[in-house]
Parts: C-alpha cells; sequence; structure tokens
C-alpha cells in the first residue's frame, strides 16, 4: 500500500504509536453497559485494517498492484469478451452480513480460465519456419489475462475473501525447495495448506514451470484438493487443453478444466506488451 494514504500514527499516553486513536489498534471498542457488563463491539477501523491483510497475504505481483476493472482497455472484442466473463463470474460471489454482526460467504463452484488456442508447447515443436507465423496467428501472450484476474482477485480480497495469488514457476520452485528441506514437511505443509485452503486461489500462467514428475504430482495433490472441496481456481495459462495436460497431468487438468463449465475461455489476440514497446 502507499504510504502516503495511510494515517498517521498516534500516541497514547503510554507515548505508544497507535495508528487508530479510537480503538488503540485492538480493533474493538470495550464498553460496559448500566449492569456493569462489559461488551466489546467492532471499531470502525476493523473491516479496514482486515482488507489491508488480506491484500498483502494474497502475494499480488508488483507490476499488477495497480490492475484493476476500471483500467483494463477494452479495444477489442476478445478484451469485452474477457472483461464480461470475468464480472459474469464475479457475479457469482457474494457477502451477505447478518444483523448479529456475522456474515456467510457465498463462493461460486466453478473455476475460472483463461487459456490458449495454440498452445506455447505446441508451437515449440513446429518446425523453426512456421513458428512466428503461426505464432502471430494464435498469439495468447500480452492480451490481459493477468490484469483481469488480478482484477478480479482485488475486488474479492475488498469483499471480504481470502485469495492466494501464486505464480507458477516460482510457486512450483519454492514447492519442490520445501519438498528438500530437512524440516519433517513443515514448509511444504504451509504451502499446501494455503493453496488447498484459500477461499480462491488465482494461479498466473499455470504450466509455465518445466515438467517433472514431482510437479505434476503437486499440480494434482492442490488441484484435487480444492476439487473435492470445490473450492475455485482462478488461472490462466498460454498452453490450449491439450498441452496443459501434458505439463500438469492429465487427472489435474481433467479436473482443472472439468470444473469450469461455461467459464473457460480460449483467448487470442494482439500482444499489446509488443504494441505498447
Amino acid at each position: 500500500m502507499n504510504k502516503s494514504s495511510e494515517k498517521p500514527k498516534q500516541h497514547d499516553e503510554l507515548g505508544e504509536d497507535h495508528e487508530c486513536p479510537v480503538c488503540l489498534d485492538t480493533e474493538f471498542i470495550f464498553y460496559r453497559d448500566e449492569r456493569g457488563y462489559e461488551f466489546a463491539k467492532p471499531c470502525e477501523c476493523r473491516e479496514r485494517k482486515a482488507w489491508k491483510r488480506r491484500f498483502k497475504q494474497a502475494l499480488i505481483p508488483d507490476e499488477f498492484i495497480h490492475a484493476n476493472f476500471e483500467n483494463f482497455k477494452r479495444s477489442t472484442q476478445y478484451q469485452q469478451d474477457m472483461y464480461d466473463a470475468t464480472i459474469s463470474y464475479l457475479n457469482e460471489f457474494a457477502v451477505i452480513k447478518h444483523e448479529d454482526g456475522t456474515t456467510k460467504k457465498i463462493m461460486s463452484d466453478k473455476n475460472l480460465g483463461f487459456i490458449a488456442k495454440v498452445g506455447e508447447q505446441r508451437l515449440r515443436e513446429l518446425p523453426v519456419s512456421e513458428r512466428a507465423s503461426m505464432k502471430q496467428k494464435h498469439n495468447n501472450f500480452g492480451v490481459g489475462k493477468t490484469h483481469l484476474q488480478i482484477a478480479l482477485a482485488k475486488r474479492l480480497i475488498k469483499d471480504g475473501f481470502n485469495v492466494l495469488v501464486v505464480s507458477d514457476v516460482t510457486f512450483m520452485d519454492e514447492l519442490i525447495q520445501a519438498k528438500m528441506m530437512n524440516d519433517e514437511g513443515e514448509t511444504l505443509n504451509k504451502l499446501l495448506h494455503s493453496a488447498i485452503h484459500a477461499d480462491v486461489l488465482v494461479w498466473d500462467d499455470i504450466g509455465k514451470a518445466k515438467w517433472s514428475e514431482a510437479k505434476e504430482a503437486l499440480y494434482y495433490q492442490i488441484i484435487n484438493e480444492r476439487y473435492r472441496k470445490q473450492k475455485p481456481i482462478v488461472f490462466n495459462s498460454n498452453e490450449d487443453r491439450g498441452t496443459l495436460s501434458e505439463k500438469i497431468g492429465y487427472a489435474a487438468a481433467s479436473r482443472l478444466l472439468g470444473q469450469c463449465g461455461p467459464y473457460l475461455h480460449e483467448v487470442e489476440g494482439e500482444d499489446f506488451r509488443l504494441k505498447g514497446a
């Protein structure tokens, strides 16, 4: 978060720093009724601080920190279609607040996926003389997949959902390194727990990591557990249906793609990164 937007800290009578002078950062206000019983009610700062914590824990990449729906360009039909699909998916989520202060989360039981029509691995297998023309015809890079899904993640975080954003290559490397650590699986279990139990898992560029048998087993473990729990995965990939299955394993891909229902979209178009350059 931008430091300039944060409230200045206040000092209490002991000289300690507090961002909120009302609750002294406890996030609750304590009071007594006329019978002397003590009660607590949430301070108005509680929701704002909870949002900040969820945002920080989501691990949103720095390059997409300003990505939102408002600044997503919709100058082409495929961009408009991607935008409409994401907004439609967002409408499957809701938070119902009850009078007693409790809330109920309503989450989609479907995944949202943006994948290629012609995958990166398939392009690499073509003769060198054919790759450039085929890449230009079926480009899937720089079309805005990650921007939209990070915008979705930020909106869900604001609405109260716990979201985890992972980038495929980095995440799989961390999992493999954790498997090799001599800590009785503690680090690995923490990483897996976060990925499996987050309300929404946003998986950027899934299938980008170099294949290995160990990684395929990890893909299956995470995707299968979320499939069993009907917890949604929002993902994008530069692979197509076939090549993605080869990269993450057929069993994992079957569950990942099959849980999308109407929210699996094959996307191709102009590379706006190159256009900007």
